[in-house]
């Protein structure tokens, strides 16, 4: 596992689906300054990491998790993912939504969902939690089980932690902040200097300014 967590990590550099700018900074959807992007959507623009990581997934998902019924991607970034994972275990599929539609069926799960199925959660970022256990109280909503969640990268930041902890929610990511953080130093993608920044902005991201 660690040397699949070295190799998406190394992957994910290289196509610059993670953006390391410890000198500058990104504005995050919640508003939060941060050194560090990460826009996993990219690797589907990339044949052989996209294979990857469908196969790193495979791989986690017969190690880490039981049987289940059905994968279920969350929307807009896993739905590709979860529809490439699903399609090499020879399961169905559906998909998650931020929130119900306000027209036709008004659903939030796309695709066919019954009451009691055994889902396992696809995500492509997990930051602060938020929205991906939203996608697991879908699924709970619906009357079926999760199983757990599999993510392709995680800051490991204790807020997530924490909440998937008392959603009582298992959670196994293919890659993770110290992972990136130990290629970046290995490969001199980033300086020493620019290393304490970017452990200064992991320790209260929330309040980081640069």
């Amino acid at each position: 596992m660690e040397q699949i967590s070295k190799q998406i990590a190394e992957k994910l550099l290289q196509i610059k689906a993670i953006k390391l700018e410890p000198t500058n900074h990104f504005t995050w959807a919640s508003g939060w300054y941060s050194p560090i992007y990460c826009d996993n959507r990219k690797t589907l623009s990339y044949p052989e990491v996209r294979t990857f990581i469908k196969e790193s997934f495979v791989k986690i998902i017969n190690e880490k998790f039981g049987d289940f019924d059905i994968v279920a991607g969350v929307a807009t970034g896993a739905i590709a993912q979860g529809a490439l994972v699903a399609d090499a275990l020879q399961k169905p599929f559906v998909y998650i939504r931020s929130q119900a539609k306000d027209h036709g069926m008004g659903n939030q799960i796309e695709g066919k969902l019954d009451p009691n199925q055994k889902v396992l959660v696809i995500e492509d970022l997990i930051s602060t939690g938020g929205s991906s256990l939203s996608a697991v109280k879908a699924v709970r909503e619906a009357n079926c089980e999760v199983i757990g969640m599999a993510a392709i990268f995680t800051y490991n930041f204790k807020k997530a932690i924490d909440a998937f902890e008392e959603a009582n929610v298992k959670l196994v990511t293919l890659s993770n902040y110290e992972a990136l953080i130990d290629h970046a130093i290995e490969t001199g993608y980033v300086s020493q200097a620019d290393l304490n920044l970017l452990k200064e902005w992991r320790l209260d991201p929330g309040n980081w300014k640069k």
